[in-house]
């Protein structure tokens, strides 16, 4: 004799010893539960995503299940607002958002936002939200980014400056040069020229997590590298800067290393020391809420997304974690999965798990 939907659904959660877990998941609206389990209202005869918006049900009448197909066996619906039936599948929004990306990286000119919006078969203000719900970025600023990479890949080749500026789409010399610096690492003739004529001061430590190299501008501390072997953590410096006036730390910078490494040691301290810090407006966001963290705290990166006021930019903020140039001196170690779980880490995940452990001591 076959079970009812409500008996159905006793059942699984009696079998289910995630039930609490789950519970918090969704009153938090939790993306990175997504998959993870199906929800489902009795009242309705509904079931969603965990992250869907629809008005929350009370808990007596929600059941959990660990796939959708086991939620359609049990007499549930797929929900028309999250779609949870096609989890998995290529997601309108992003695929339209992907498209745009593409056609601004192809353009020789930035397309208008009308442009992008009819492309994607959306208003421009409809679009302009999911273009900055997906990617973290307004498309304007994403086309921006764009063109001063093509402005730094033509620096190298063009014959003058002003050429390679022309070339990656800008309208005017001025307005390439009122963020090229920082958006470049180093005035536009020293890209061209492979960081030629920049003077950058690097040394190398030993922690007991392994090599500490330590890089700095006249600004302060550009690069705090982690690894296994101190010639790689070099070459990896003069890729980077190929014509650079790359020279060894005296005294005085060794002293800078030495503090490094002591945070290394000690993350929970202050590193008293100046820091240059260059990238993208989002990714500045992101790294300025990583400092916020207390020591011996760890945030998710959904929380980090909301603090940034990009709660749908979690991939977005995984990115910007990744880039991270400057290793514990922007404490990337404090961002777990929302599980609590140590995901991946630029400097491999033994060393993210040492350095929690410690701040936890």
């Amino acid at each position: 004799m076959s079970m009812s939907m409500t008996e159905t659904a006793r059942a699984n959660n009696a079998a289910s010893p995630h039930e609490d877990g789950w519970w918090e998941a969704l009153r938090r609206r939790d993306p990175a539960y997504d998959g993870a389990f199906f929800v489902a209202v009795r009242t309705t005869g509904v079931y969603c995503r965990p992250s869907c918006k629809s008005r929350p049900a009370r808990r007596e009448n929600v059941s959990f299940f660990p796939t959708a197909g086991a939620a359609e066996r049990a007499g549930y619906r797929a929900c028309k607002r999250c779609r949870p039936d096609r989890l998995g599948a290529p997601d309108p929004q992003v695929e339209a958002v992907k498209r745009a990306c593409e056609k601004i990286a192809s353009a020789e000119e930035a397309p208008s936002l009308a442009d992008l919006a009819a492309s994607a078969g959306l208003s421009p203000f409809h679009f302009h939200r999911v273009f900055k719900k997906i990617a973290g970025v307004t498309p304007k600023a994403y086309s921006a980014q764009m063109r001063a990479r093509r402005a730094a890949e033509n620096l190298g080749k063009a014959e003058t400056v002003t050429e390679a500026i022309y070339d990656a789409g800008f309208n005017s010399s001025s307005r390439f040069y009122e963020t090229a610096t920082a958006r470049l690492g180093m005035t536009p003739t020293a890209v061209r020229r492979g960081g030629e004529s920049a003077t950058i001061r690097f040394a190398v430590g030993e922690s007991s997590l392994g090599a500490v190299l330590v890089a700095a501008t006249e600004k302060g501390v550009a690069a705090i590298m982690l690894g296994d072997d101190p010639e790689a953590l070099m070459r990896a410096l003069q890729d980077r800067f190929p014509r650079a006036d790359l020279i060894g730390g005296d005294a005085a910078f060794e002293r800078w290393v030495a503090a490094v490494v002591g945070l290394v040691e000690a993350p929970g301290q202050r590193l008293d020391l100046p820091l240059d810090i260059r990238g993208t407006a989002f990714q500045q966001r992101v790294w300025q809420a990583l400092r916020a963290i207390p020591p011996g705290r760890t945030a998710s990166y959904a929380e980090i997304a909301e603090a940034i006021g990009r709660p749908k930019a979690v991939r977005a903020v995984a990115l910007a974690c990744a880039a991270n140039p400057l290793a514990v001196a922007i404490p990337c170690h404090r961002v777990v999965r929302t599980d609590g779980d140590i995901s991946g880490y630029r400097w491999g995940v033994d060393r993210k798990r040492k350095l929690l452990d410690r701040e936890a001591a």
